[in-house]
């Protein structure tokens, strides 16, 4: 069990996660569990509420998002990063080939990049 898994859980859980839930889930021992939300703690990567379910007191857990993800994340699309940031070629949108790329391969997921190669492919070899 690793930090990273312990933190892509409760990034995965915009509502936050229950510490309570968060050891059952990533099979490790509550000791443990405490650990690692310690450290994501010390680290500033997420913070914690007391909660009471059911009686018991345990915690939910917030991720926080750093600066850093913020601001770039107008440059994003999912995880692809927008071509036009620091392009200094003087085009159009409507015939940039990047954006256009880019914009085709959000709309499509990895099938598009696929058809992105098989199309450059054969114009490729369509001009010879």
């Amino acid at each position: 069990m690793s930090v990273e898994e312990a933190l892509d859980y409760i990034k995965s859980h915009p509502e936050g996660a229950l510490q309570s839930n968060l050891w059952k889930i990533l099979k490790i021992d509550s000791r443990k569990c405490s650990r690692i939300v310690a450290k994501l703690l010390k680290e500033n990567l997420i913070t914690r509420e007391a909660e009471s379910i059911d009686g018991i007191r345990t915690y939910r857990l917030y991720y926080v998002e750093s600066a850093h993800d913020r601001r770039f994340s107008p440059l994003l699309a999912e995880e692809f990063f927008e071509p036009c940031a620091g392009c200094i070629e003087e085009c159009t949108p409507e015939h940039c080939a990047k954006l256009s790329e880019w914009i085709f391969s959000i709309v499509m997921g990895p099938a598009g990049e696929m058809a992105i190669e098989k199309v450059y492919h054969q114009e490729k070899y369509s001009e010879i």
